[in-house]
């Protein structure tokens, strides 16, 4: 598969706040809060985009023998399938959360559409990438709501044994509803952990949940861990603690600190992780992600409450590096995270 660097995103770590009237804040009034070269939040409440990622249709041929297509998912949902041209069976179903701290982000983006279309093939399993809703104009719970919607929706898919003749029935039929694993990065993991946490004891006929994927999750808290105080990240990092900061300030319900339960699932406030009936968990780290000794503790704190958990640490990469492509070691350290991921689906 064709890689290509995203010059766009070499400035994603940079934070630049500026409450010095410009041309564009003459009808919105002053920037409040702004990451370069991706949001900008305007006193009135605007929030423009920036087109730091190129959207591609779902017709944009990324990898051979594999097919894509876009789905609605309820009323307000769309997500985008995967579903490799492989023999005749029935393949694992990897429910998807793309990153974005909340508040950025597209199943639609270049990137995430070349990652899960390899992932599909590489790991043998029919994705399902859904695209929530984003803060600040949907603050949380708004994307863990969508999470669990989309998993309804699952269900709802399930519930039509043999594939079905309607519009939908040609992805269904490749599907094992009995194998369906939640995933996501950054953003996107901590969706799947919520969702995951939420779903806990309830009853999803026709589905079966056997693990849970979270690569690098963006969790936080108000207390700094050291990779947090200590990694001095490159204009290359996908993640600074300034960023990290901005996009918790936009995504948690205005007044909450970063030790509300919906950042750190660690913190007293929120569920103690031996009483949460989870799947098997994988987590992946980036050696060089500011998020490193908080993605650690969080697999600490889950092996101690006897959870069955895996942990895989990726070396000389940084945050969201199987995206972004944004360091020289990303293209081996993606293929490793790849024969991780199919090793931990095959397992189950």
């Amino acid at each position: 598969m064709r890689r290509k660097r995203m010059g766009a995103l070499s400035q994603l770590g940079d934070m630049r706040i500026n409450f010095q009237p410009r041309k564009d804040e003459v009808v919105h009034g002053a920037v409040v809060e702004e990451i370069g070269g991706l949001i900008k939040v305007y006193k009135d409440g605007h929030v423009e985009r920036l087109p730091a990622v190129a959207d591609v249709p779902c017709t944009w041929a990324s990898e051979p023998g594999v097919v894509s297509k876009d789905v609605a998912v309820g009323a307000a949902l769309w997500a985008r399938l995967y579903v490799p041209k492989l023999p005749a069976q029935r393949l694992p179903l990897l429910v998807y959360f793309h990153g974005g701290g909340f508040c950025v982000g597209s199943a639609a983006w270049r990137c995430y559409h070349e990652f899960l279309a390899h992932l599909a093939s590489q790991a043998a399993c029919v994705v399902l990438s859904v695209n929530y809703r984003l803060a600040p104009e949907h603050r949380l719970p708004a994307a863990y709501e969508d999470g669990l919607a989309a998993m309804r929706w699952v269900k709802q898919q399930a519930s039509h044994r043999g594939g079905g003749h309607d519009d939908l029935g040609w992805w269904r039929g490749h599907c094992d509803f009995g194998r369906v694993f939640l995933a996501g990065d950054s953003a996107g993991a901590a969706i799947a952990y919520n969702v995951a946490a939420q779903l806990g004891s309830a009853v999803l006929k026709s589905v079966s949940l056997k693990g849970l994927i979270l690569i690098q999750p963006f969790f936080g808290g108000v207390t700094r861990t050291s990779s947090e105080r200590n990694s001095v990240q490159s204009s290359r990092s996908a993640l600074s603690l300034a960023t990290s900061d901005c996009y918790w300030r936009m995504a948690l319900p205005p007044g909450a600190d970063r030790d509300h339960p919906w950042c750190n699932p660690l913190d007293k406030g929120a569920p103690r992780v031996e009483n949460l009936r989870l799947p098997p968990v994988l987590v992946c780290v980036s050696e060089l992600d500011i998020l490193k000794d908080r993605n650690m503790d969080f697999w600490k704190a889950l092996k101690s409450a006897g959870k069955s958990v895996e942990q895989a640490t990726f070396t000389g990469v940084g945050h969201a590096f199987q995206v972004l492509h944004n360091y020289q070691m990303s293209h081996a350290r993606t293929n490793e995270m790849l024969a991780r991921i199919r090793a931990f689906i095959n397992d189950r």
